[in-house]
Order: structure tokens, then C-alpha cells, then sequence
């Protein structure tokens, strides 16, 4: 008897075009609604947390007081992913983040935001991203044919760069045009004009990610696939062992958790606009939209001219020249250098995303892919929220353009230990299955 056709396995689909792939359009709108809220947001929560401590410490617990509910939740959540219905547990991610948009906007209209109101909002954001990743990830390969899946994760990481570049400049400019607006309402609120910025951003935000619950909610549930009742400490921890004993596998994730560690400089982009490269909240938006603009280029070309050969050296190359890059833009002291370097940066880092994130969905079986992406996006979440711990510590030290220099520094050194540590990696040749 077929399968009817909202369990019909990936591979069945009759065309072999994303483009015809309507639940992976689906999925694809929700990611750039989402993905333009959450840049959007990070651009007026870290200016507005720089603008009340003028600290490079608390920036840096911004990304921690993230990374920690997520470091706690994100086994269980790949347990949860592997059991339930994918779709609702990214909507109950995306809800958790309007709320967190919806605090951020109301605590600006009352003028009452404070340095440990956005560290306490930035904790339910991290709880939400433990949900958010492992469902991403795993839904993917559902709605498409494994043959298309290297295309799909290349276009998914272009589209997403693409928001990536609009969203954080659309939420300068807001923010920058907030004082002016508030001039024009402040007979019919008495609000100072400088809150009005913030609360404009959040409150696209907040727009934006409702249109994101409702396009993921349109998508035809898939199968899941039956699990025992109770998961033990075995289960939880499975998606560990199965990249364990995949060296290749392995040594990609680790590779991109300790560069990106060392070398971002993402929660420093503040400061450097401020009081290196002296501009306002719209240069912050240019800063944080510079590293999607090169990842954009470089990800359509990927996926009209997918990878065949030389894939495990092209990763390490890529991640080298993201440390170079990163060295770049610390040494940088005017703004359209470090727009350049950090444009390197994103092109770069998006081949090694490409390369990752390909190897881990075509290796990992369907009854796996949950725990597995939960465990990925450990590595994801380490690199990027504890990454801008560690850059506002370390800043905190050697200042800004020591620490951002060191990071770089730092990386090109992990790119030559793990050449030498994963040589599985380096002689990987095909993204596709052996």
C-alpha cells in the first residue's frame, strides 16, 4: 500500500527542484522571518547594554547567561525532537523568543530597562535556541530528496545570510531613527526620545517571528519515529557517542567550535563602533550585516556549484582565512576596512557551515538526527554565545583589539592542530556518502 503523502519518505518526491519542494518553502520562510527578528533584536539589546554599562565584561555575559540554559537543555531537547512532532517544538521556540521581543519592547516604552532585565530575557532566548537548532536541523532532511539535501543547506545558509545582512542595518537605522519619532510622540507619551529606537526594533521583531510560528505550523507533519516511553541516560547521551566514533564528523564540529571560540569578535562589534570607529547604532548594523554579505556570495555560488572534491582541506582553508580576516578587522580603525574583513569573515565561515552541516545530515540516520543535532548545536551554541563570553573577558583584559587580534591568532593555531590531530578530516575528498 503507498504511503500517503505526508509520510511519503523524502526520496519518493516527484520533481527534483527546490523550488517544488513546498513544506521546504515553507520551513525556508519561517527561518528568514525568524532569523531577521532574532539579528534585529541582538542589534538594539547590545547597543542598549553597552549604552548602560559601557562594559566589555557584560557584553560578554550576554552571550554567556545564552549558552549556559542551552549547554543544560539541548540533550534533553534532541531526545524531544527525535519523539515529537518537530514543527511544535520549533513554534514553541519561536513563542519563546516573541516573549522575549514582547519584554524587551514593554521594559523600553516604561524606560525600565536595566543591565539584569536584558541578562534575565537573555536567558529565556538561550532556552529557546536549546529547542530552536536540534528542530531545525532535523526537520530539513525530512522535506527534501537526499539529493537535493547539500543544495538545501547551502540555499537555507545564503537565504538566512541574506537576512542576516538586511535585518541588523534595517535595525540601525530604526534605532537611529528612533529619537526622531520620539520627538514627534512625545506630547502623547511621555517617553524620552532615545527609548523609542529600541522599542520600534522589538516590535518588528516581535512581528516578524509571529509570521515565522505561523509558516512553520502550515507544514504537513512528518512520522515520528516510535521511541521507548522514558529515555535513560544511554539514550540522552547517544548523539555523543554516534559523532564520537565518526572522526570525520568530529573533527568538522570541533573545528568550527574553537575557531569561531577564539575568533569572533560579534559581541565586541559595539565598542568597535562607538569608541573605535566613533559611529553610531546604524554603523553597528552595517558591522553586524558585513560578515552576511560575503557569507551570501559565497553561498549562492555554492549552490549552483555544489562541492565535489578536496572537501576536508577546503574546510581548514576556509577557516584559516577566517582567522586571517579576523586579525583584519581587529587592526582595522576606519569603517569601510573593517566592513571588508568582516565581509571575509562571513564568506569564509559560510563554506565551512556548508561542509558541516552537509556531512552531519547525509551521515546521521533519520532516528538519530535529533540527538545528533542536539549535540551540534552544543558545539554551535559554544562557539558563538560562550565565543562572546570569552571575547568580552578577554576584552576586559587586553581591551578590543587585543582580544579580537588574539582570537584570530588563536585560530590559525587550531586550524594547524587539527590538520594534524583529525587527519580523517583533512583527506576527506566527497561530501557525499562513501
Amino acid at each position: 500500500m503507498p504511503l500517503p503523502s505526508s509520510a511519503a519518505p523524502a526520496d519518493a518526491a516527484p520533481t527534483l527542484r527546490l523550488r517544488d519542494q513546498a513544506d521546504y518553502l515553507r520551513l525556508l520562510t519561517a527561518r528568514i522571518a525568524g532569523t531577521s527578528a532574532n539579528q534585529m533584536l541582538l542589534v538594539a539589546l547590545g547597543w542598549q547594554m553597552y549604552d548602560l554599562t559601557r562594559s566589555a565584561w557584560q557584553l560578554g555575559l550576554v552571550g554567556l547567561v545564552q549558552f549556559l540554559p542551552a549547554l543544560l537543555l539541548t540533550l534533553p531537547a534532541g531526545h524531544l525532537v527525535d519523539r515529537h512532532d518537530r514543527r511544535r517544538l520549533l513554534a514553541l521556540s519561536l513563542s519563546l523568543q516573541c516573549t522575549v521581543a514582547l519584554g524587551l519592547m514593554l521594559a523600553s516604552l516604561g524606560a525600565a530597562l536595566s543591565a539584569g532585565w536584558i541578562l534575565a530575557l537573555s536567558v529565556l532566548l538561550g532556552t529557546a535556541r536549546a529547542v530552536q537548532m536540534p528542530s531545525l536541523q532535523a526537520l530539513t532532511p525530512t522535506l527534501v530528496p537526499s539529493s537535493l539535501l547539500a543544495r538545501a543547506v547551502a540555499t537555507n545558509s545564503s537565504v538566512m545570510q541574506a537576512a542576516v545582512v538586511l535585518a541588523p542595518a534595517l535595525g540601525g537605522v530604526l534605532y537611529g531613527a528612533g529619537p526622531l519619532l520620539g520627538q514627534r510622540l512625545q506630547a502623547l507619551w511621555r517617553l524620552s526620545p532615545e527609548y523609542w529606537g529600541a522599542a520600534m526594533v522589538y516590535g518588528v521583531s516581535l512581528l516578524l517571528l509571529l509570521g515565522a510560528i505561523s509558516a512553520v505550523l502550515s507544514i504537513r507533519p512528518r512520522p515520528v519515529p516510535p521511541r521507548a516511553p522514558s529515555p535513560g541516560w544511554r539514550e540522552l547521551t547517544a548523539g555523543i557517542r554516534f559523532i564520537r566514533a565518526q572522526p570525520v564528523m568530529l573533527g568538522a564540529i570541533s573545528l568550527d567550535l574553537f575557531a569561531v571560540l577564539l575568533g569572533g569578535a560579534t559581541a565586541l562589534l559595539p565598542i568597535f563602533a562607538r569608541d573605535i570607529l566613533h559611529s553610531g547604532p546604524e554603523a553597528l548594523g552595517l558591522l553586524r550585516s558585513a560578515p552576511a554579505l560575503g557569507a551570501v556570495a559565497v553561498g549562492l555560488w555554492l549552490a549552483r556549484r555544489p562541492l565535489r572534491r578536496r572537501a576536508g582541506v577546503c574546510l581548514l582553508l576556509a577557516v584559516a582565512l577566517f582567522g586571517l580576516a579576523t586579525i583584519g578587522f581587529g587592526l582595522s580603525r576606519s569603517f569601510w576596512p573593517a566592513f571588508l574583513a568582516l565581509a571575509i569573515t562571513g564568506a569564509a565561515d559560510m563554506v565551512s557551515v556548508v561542509i558541516r552541516q552537509t556531512l552531519v545530515q547525509l551521515e546521521t540516520p533519520d532516528e538519530m538526527r535529533g540527538r545528533v543535532s542536539a549535540v551540534n548545536s552544543v558545539f554551535i551554541g559554544a562557539s558563538n554565545q560562550l565565543g562572546e563570553f570569552e571575547s568580552g573577558a578577554t576584552a576586559a583584559l587586553l581591551g578590543p583589539v587585543g582580544a579580537v587580534v588574539a582570537g584570530g591568532v588563536g585560530t590559525l593555531l587550531v586550524v594547524v592542530l587539527w590538520w594534524r590531530w583529525f587527519p580523517a578530516l583533512a583527506r576527506r575528498d566527497s561530501l557525499t556518502p562513501a
